[in-house]
């Protein structure tokens, strides 16, 4: 039975009238109680005691017998709804995960690290080690340039004197230059990566500060 010229709230009440047991009636034994849905159709909202195949997915509401409201359901979602709300899922379980990872961290931190300067000293090493790669890029591109500048000269001096500038030069040239600038990319890189460190440093000494006054309290 499906109460569809009826407003909203008569559907409502004459469809728990139809199927409300007679007054002081006993349910028999394993009989399934009435439910009521009330659902959004063509703009309008159709109450019955039967929820058609074609309004499944929409939005609905579902009361007892007696009318009081046992469940409220929002519309099925689409395939692109469906997938943003995964991602977006996906998104918030990476990020309580990169926070449970963080609060681990720096607690192990307080505890490998009896005081700041064992923390300094630690990130010292790793300091150490980037300067060092830093200078072995500054070495390779002094080299590289010296190279190069030779290999020009050359080029010029052929150039100048009135002959082509031979192909195995001219290739000397371009691979020297694209090192040149590989070996420049590098050394920028190692530079930010040393900025980077030296910030971490503050940063996990405040931490550190923080976490020990909150264990010694």
């Amino acid at each position: 039975m499906t109460l569809k010229s009826f407003p909203p709230l008569l559907a409502l009440a004459t469809a728990a009238l139809l199927v409300a047991p007679p007054a002081g009636a006993q349910k028999r034994g394993g009989e399934t109680a009435k439910t009521i849905y009330c659902w959004e159709e063509d703009g309008k909202r159709t109450c019955g005691d039967a929820l058609p195949v074609d309004a499944v997915d929409n939005a609905r509401t579902e009361f007892s017998a007696s009318g009081m409201l046992t469940r409220k359901l929002g519309r099925a979602l689409t395939e692109e709804e469906r997938a943003a709300a995964e991602a977006l899922a996906e998104m918030e379980r990476q990020a309580a995960a990169q926070v449970a990872a963080r609060a681990r961290q720096e607690r192990a931190m307080v505890h490998a690290y009896d005081s700041e300067q064992a923390l300094e000293r630690a990130f010292g090493a790793r300091l150490e080690l980037v300067d060092a790669a830093a200078r072995s890029s500054e070495l390779g591109i002094e080299s590289i340039r010296g190279s190069l500048m030779g290999l020009l000269r050359q080029a010029a001096e052929a150039e100048l004197a009135g002959r082509p500038v031979p192909a195995t030069l001219a290739s000397g040239i371009r691979e020297q230059h694209g090192g040149l600038r590989r070996q420049q990319a590098q050394l920028e890189q190692q530079q930010v990566q040393r900025r980077l460190l030296t910030e971490e440093l503050e940063q996990a000494l405040v931490r550190y500060r923080e976490l020990r006054q909150g264990t010694t309290r």
